[in-house]
């Protein structure tokens, strides 16, 4: 199971977002995909449409032990694509995971019992580089960074860059960065293509071509509990994910359901 951590310290850059239409637009390729909200927000889980009363068990027992992958899934309403939800009680785990000895190692311990069911796993990090964020980058092979258009992007990103560094030489050998995905690029600013050509020129084809635009249907589709690729496929926002999806495929290997 070819497994991906959708990471950013930052708040407010559309991981969660890309998340989502990322795992929809896998499974619609016929894909089998599990995804794992690990943010105690939850909006992963939210923007899929499950509400808490699904959530009986959610990542938090993940981690610390009190359930299986297979005992939390939630299957979701697109075909192919499961779903561990994220409930608060997740916001404390940070706290608890310090009692473990193999405390960042949790999820890996988790996900290698699951290895066959599904072809890709896509982990919702928090906003934060703390234990749930390191837990998702040892159990991963690859991180894909959304990163915001805008002035800051750049030392934000210097910051995760170390940390992924930590981790590969600490606990993952086999981590490396996918992608970094450019999103709510605004055409009409030339803020949004300085800062591009600036990743660009830093980190050159590491960076999608695809950029994801400001888009009101992007924002819209998680109050109505759907990705943007069902709530309006033929938004730009949704077809810039649709050809962000293109291109991640073109980087990893083709699983044998997807054939």
């Amino acid at each position: 199971m070819i497994r991906i951590a959708v990471a950013n310290q930052k708040g407010g850059v559309g991981k969660t977002t890309t998340a989502i239409n990322l795992a929809t637009a896998l499974a619609a390729t016929g894909w089998r995909v599990l995804m794992i909200d690990l943010d105690p927000q939850g909006n992963a889980s939210t923007g899929m449409g499950i509400v808490h009363g699904q959530r009986e068990r959610s990542s938090y027992e993940l981690l610390t032990g009190g359930c299986s992958v297979e005992e939390a899934v939630i299957p979701t309403r697109v075909p192919r694509l499961d779903l561990i939800a994220a409930t608060v009680d997740l916001s404390g785990a940070e706290i608890e995971l310090v009692s473990f000895e193999d405390r960042t190692h949790r999820l890996e311990e988790a996900l290698s019992s699951a290895a066959g069911r599904w072809d890709i796993c896509l982990i919702d990090c928090p906003p934060s580089l703390g234990l749930l964020t390191i837990n998702a980058l040892v159990a991963a092979r690859s991180v894909l960074v959304p990163l915001q258009a805008e002035f800051f992007a750049l030392e934000g990103l210097s910051q995760l860059l170390q940390t992924v560094e930590r981790v590969r030489v600490r606990f993952n050998p086999q981590l490396s960065i996918l992608g970094v995905a450019l999103t709510m690029f605004d055409r009409r600013n030339n803020l949004s293509a300085q800062v591009a050509d600036d990743v660009r020129a830093c980190l050159g084809k590491v960076v999608f071509e695809t950029v994801i635009p400001r888009n009101v249907r992007l924002s819209e589709a998680p109050s109505h509990g759907v990705p943007a690729l069902i709530y309006d496929h033929r938004c730009s926002g949704s077809e810039a994910y649709m050809g962000l999806a293109r291109e991640l495929i073109g980087r990893l290997p083709k699983p044998a359901a997807a054939a």
